[in-house]
């Protein structure tokens, strides 16, 4: 579980309630529109069937799992992985990395280990994994490229909402019991809209990208060291070659340490 995610989306939604309550003096109910909730909510969904097959539509779900789960290894936790496997095969032979790998909890990675111990040609292994990395970031690129299309879809709801509040509004102008309820639909919708877009779909939106872009770093780590323990090289030269791709402060964390 990803507890930045959902202490962000948490926080962010009782920071905008707070808001509300304070503001309406106590009286939540006052952002309450049947309405409003309607237009905003059944046009989103309806946009969303629209824009993408049904068989993508099935996937979204998923999509919203992986913005409040973790990953099974950090990025920095991949080496150390990587470096025992060199040792390992080093001393052992490539064979006895197969006793390992129930152990592996990254699906990725025990395939990669897999190829390598079955004997797979290198640049075939390579190609495999390649592969299977761009299907990754194909699948990811549809969750956070749903998120933004959406959050670009309910300020537009929202607006068409104030266009039938206003409609309702001037067609009832002799009637003042109507125009308050015309004008609360004309402003509430607008209101979901930019909550919906702004404060929840584009966030979670920008969150995919930046787990999708972590994803893609660890699983090119790992191509290049199952590559590099193929090959035989020495632990310490697998070891040097996954350090460039760690972050900076990272790096210089363990030389400060002397790592």
């Amino acid at each position: 579980m990803d507890l930045s995610s959902i202490i962000s989306i948490v926080g962010t939604g009782l920071v905008i309630i707070i808001g509300m309550f304070v503001a309406s003096e106590g009286n939540l109910f006052m952002f309450v529109d049947a309405a409003s909730i309607f237009i905003v909510i059944g046009g989103g969904v309806g946009a969303f069937f629209i824009s993408y097959p049904l068989n993508k539509c099935k996937r979204f779900l998923s999509v919203l799992r992986v913005v409040c789960t973790s990953q099974e290894l950090d990025v920095n936790e991949v080496r150390p992985v990587m470096v025992s496997f060199a040792e390992k095969a080093r001393r052992e032979g490539l064979l006895a990395l197969e006793d390992d790998l129930h152990e592996l909890d990254d699906d990725f990675l025990r395939k990669a280990i897999q190829l390598v111990v079955d004997g797979t040609d290198p640049e075939l292994v390579e190609q495999i994994m390649r592969t299977e990395l761009e299907q990754i970031d194909q699948r990811h690129g549809f969750g956070s490229g749903a998120m933004i299309h959406m959050a670009g879809i309910f300020p537009s709801l929202g607006m068409i909402g104030t266009l039938i509040g206003l409609i309702v509004m001037l067609a009832h102008l002799d009637d003042p019991d109507r125009i308050g309820p015309a004008m609360a639909v004309a402003l509430i919708t607008t209101f979901y809209g930019a909550v919906i877009a702004n404060a929840l779909l584009a966030p979670m939106g920008e969150r995919l990208n930046t787990k999708n872009d972590e994803e893609i770093l660890k699983k090119e780590l790992m191509i290049e060291g199952v590559l590099a323990i193929q090959a035989g090289e020495n632990p310490r030269i697998v070891e040097e070659k996954l350090k460039a791709f760690l972050p900076a402060s990272k790096i210089a964390e363990e030389e400060s340490r002397g790592v």
